[in-house]
């Protein structure tokens, strides 16, 4: 399960990172705080 709660935590930031880089900084910026609640190492939601 946590391999998995990285991977969707990694596309999430990625996808964050390439929102910003579209000149969507909100919808960026909230992507990539939800990949740091999902992934294992932050306040995961699953647990």
């Amino acid at each position: 399960m946590a391999t998995i709660l990285w991977i969707i935590a990694a596309l999430l930031v990625i996808s964050g990172i390439f929102a910003i880089f579209r000149k969507q900084i909100l919808w960026g910026v909230v992507l990539i705080v939800v990949g740091c609640l999902v992934g294992p190492g932050g306040v995961s939601i699953f647990t």
